[in-house]
């Protein structure tokens, strides 16, 4: 009898915390990372981490990304990109350095749960310095819920991250990470559904905004260019 009293007190444990699971509201950007293995496409969920949600996503359309690489390929558990600052093969501006050294705080929502797909900031000890590098999940891992800041969800490209898992790796402490560079080669983002983006500047400042951020992208790529030419043209 005691058994089986303990056994239903588990089941109605387990019971009230998928009772307790939510599923946050996606805003209408989205994000695509462009790899030689296919896209991955992600939205983010500002209801639960609008600092954190911010952040990525200005450092998105500075560009901040595009060069930058999937460090960590741990099968069943995360894919994570590396900090800009340094996890980028392209030199950084001064301005993009700047946003990309800002911290967010550690923005956690009980009941939003670290599954496959999930998007979830890194850190070091310090819970409120988070930077740039995050991890997208590749299986459930309750031990990192309401540790690690949640602030979105892969819309498309499970699939594109499914062959990531079966690519070679090697072990360095905790980390399992690839043989080879994974780089994300380009990123865009567009909306879904309503003409202005919930995540920028006031409608006022969004011309200004757009083109600001076209201008650091043109800066980067050419840089990649002269990068290229100096090597496969030398003088």
């Amino acid at each position: 009898m005691a058994r089986k009293t303990f056994s239903l007190l588990l089941l109605g444990l387990a019971l009230a915390a998928q009772a307790e699971e939510i599923t946050p509201v996606m805003s209408d950007e989205r994000v695509v990372f462009q790899t030689e293995y296919g896209d991955i496409t992600f939205g983010f969920w500002p209801e639960v981490a609008p600092v954190t949600c911010a952040h990525i996503f200005k450092l998105v359309r500075m560009g901040c990304y595009i060069s930058n690489h999937f460090f960590r390929v741990d099968k069943g558990f995360v894919a994570q990109t590396s900090d800009v600052v340094g996890g980028r093969s392209l030199p950084m501006n001064a301005e993009q350095e700047a946003e990309a050294g800002k911290t967010v705080p550690l923005e956690v929502v009980r009941g939003v749960k670290h599954h496959a797909g999930v998007l979830s900031m890194a850190r070091g000890a310090d819970k409120n310095g988070a930077r740039s590098s995050f991890s997208v999940l590749l299986g459930s891992a309750p031990h990192l819920d309401m540790e690690y800041a949640i602030f979105g969800k892969v819309t498309e490209g499970m699939e594109t991250l499914r062959k990531l898992e079966e690519l070679p790796t090697k072990r360095e402490g905790i980390f399992v990470m690839p043989l080879k560079r994974i780089t994300i080669q380009a990123t865009y983002w567009y909306r879904v559904n309503r003409p202005e983006p919930t995540l920028t500047l006031p409608d006022t400042k969004v011309c200004e905004d757009d083109l600001h951020e076209l201008t650091l992208r043109f800066a980067s790529q050419a840089e990649e260019l002269q990068r290229v030419r100096k090597k496969c043209l030398p003088a």
